[in-house]
């Protein structure tokens, strides 16, 4: 062989060495990276402690198995390490792409269990031709007040409005309501009124197209810490949990009356949930609120989420640990992300154009999505029954969720869930209560039982804390809220429930 083609001989050796070499290097980069990311994502298993052990443990072995794979792609030198490679960059792209969405549901399951606070939105109002736009427009104009209710939330945001107007003090008339308030408004004593947001639909009650008559020129939102006391081990205790729903235009976290009053009383040891819908209407005291006298239950929830939670505790005579709030906008989205849910319903009927869907209903088991799923629970007019039996379709809606989120299939779709809902749905449980009763419904697959139960009563026209005159109100049965406390200690205490409906 001539000394050229020895050269050239020697130089393709020494660039298939250098390349074999590179090849190597960056096999092992691989390898090495993607051991990385496997501990990694192992770790954001493990803190978001979701899952239960045994699932750990697959998770583990699977992420070992993939491992030892491209191990052997990059030291065999009889396998092909470019399937290796490609291999390796597949699974990276796969951890990365989990570990990511891990983080987020970690995220979503934060925001969720954001509660615990309430938001007063304060305002002013004037008269909706009135040339004011913002509120140092209305610098030297007289300003109706009240204090009987709120009186802590009205001295704050004064103070803010002085502030605001760089002033010491006001031109303030007191008066003795909010409706007072809208009276002087809309009669020329006052140019403008300072009252909590709350109250507008109570003030829609007293006058006729109130929201349209006046304008808003400036808010101001209070946030108060609520204190609700001890929590439980919600795996190991039985709890009880107020499920409250706003209108379709409320803010979660602002204070509103609530048109969905549902208390669920949880036995994690018996695995039995009983639901008690009450009547929106129901004539009962707020605690602390209305000073002994009646008021409508819907009224409670203007006050905040814990006036709410009094209210239907001392009438039931139990403790209620924990809220989740809902407004109907994220009702559509939980009920479209489970895929439509089956809703048992007692009577057919057609939906109004008012409940958003016009649709009929059949007697029996309906599959509806998330906006049929919202027009079965707001409608009220075609139903015999009315307040009543609406209650008891939100409560049959309730029930169709519950369900379906309790299938071991839709905790593992947990991530899609939840991203329809975190905007949508609050809650003072822990965002590591959440994920133990996750964990604790994939461990045991328990087969639930449920039972529904709604508070009755008659219709009367009564006089109420919150308003100045009689309003449409439902006198509580007390027979009937002595059998529903009876069922309550039923569940508390550990026994099993008469007629309940097994769910898994």
């Amino acid at each position: 062989m001539s000394g050229k083609r020895r050269q050239a001989a020697g130089t393709g050796r020494r660039k298939k060495t250098e390349k074999y070499s590179r090849n190597n290097r960056f096999g092992m980069f691989c390898l090495l990276l993607q051991t990385l990311l496997s501990l990694a994502f192992m770790g954001v298993v493990v803190l978001l402690n979701m899952l239960p052990g045994r699932y750990l443990l697959l998770i583990g072995l699977v992420l070992f198995f993939l491992w030892t794979v491209t191990l052997n792609t990059q030291v065999s030198r009889k396998m092909r390490r470019t399937f290796g490679k490609g291999f390796s960059v597949f699974i990276m792209v796969f951890l990365l792409t989990g570990t990511y969405y891990l983080a987020k549901t970690n995220d979503m399951i934060s925001q969720i269990a954001s509660g615990a606070f309430k938001v007063d939105r304060m305002v002013v109002a004037v008269l909706a031709n009135d040339p004011a736009e913002v509120l140092e427009d209305a610098a030297d104009y007289n300003f109706g007040v009240q204090f009987a209710m709120g009186a802590d939330n009205m001295q704050a945001v004064v103070l803010d409005i002085e502030e605001e107007l760089d002033t010491d003090t006001i031109e303030m008339t007191e008066c003795s309501s909010i409706q007072d308030q809208a009276e002087k408004l809309h009669d020329g004593e006052v140019d403008a009124i300072i009252y909590n947001a709350a109250y507008t639909q109570n003030l829609e009650e007293s006058f006729e197209d109130y929201s349209d008559s006046v304008k808003i020129i400036y808010s101001h939102d209070i946030r108060a810490e609520l204190d609700f006391g001890t929590t439980t081990n919600i795996t190991k205790e039985p709890f009880t949990v107020y499920i409250s729903g706003i209108d379709v235009y409320g803010e979660i976290e602002q204070s509103s009356r609530s048109d969905v009053n549902i208390i669920a009383v949880v036995n994690p040891v018996t695995y039995q949930i009983l639901l008690v819908t009450t009547p929106r209407d129901y004539y009962v005291e707020i605690p602390g609120v209305s000073e002994g006298m009646p008021d409508k239950l819907t009224h409670a929830g203007i006050y905040g989420i814990d006036a709410s939670m009094e209210t239907l505790g001392q009438l039931y005579e139990t403790d209620i640990n924990y809220y989740v709030r809902i407004n109907f906008t994220s009702m559509i989205d939980i009920v479209d992300a489970l895929g439509g849910v089956d809703v048992y319903s007692e009577y057919e009927f057609t939906t109004s154009k008012n409940s958003g869907v016009v649709m009929d209903v059949s007697q029996g088991y309906n599959h509806f999505d998330g906006e049929e799923a919202l027009a079965f629970s707001r409608e009220r007019k075609n139903l015999e029954d009315g307040d009543n039996q609406r209650g008891k379709n939100q409560q049959a809606v309730i029930t169709a969720m519950l369900k379906k989120v309790l299938s071991p299939t839709m905790l593992l779709q947990a991530t899609g869930i939840m991203n329809e809902v975190s905007e949508g749905v609050e809650t003072n449980i822990s965002q590591s209560q959440i994920n133990s009763l996750i964990k604790y419904q994939l461990s045991k697959n328990a087969e639930w039982s449920i039972q529904s139960v709604a508070a009755t009563g008659t219709a009367s026209r009564e006089y109420c804390y919150s308003a100045t005159d009689p309003l449409y109100v439902t006198i509580p049965d007390y027979d009937n809220v002595n059998e529903i406390i009876d069922l309550v200690n039923v569940v508390e205490e550990g026994e099993i429930l008469p007629d309940s409906e097994r769910i898994n």
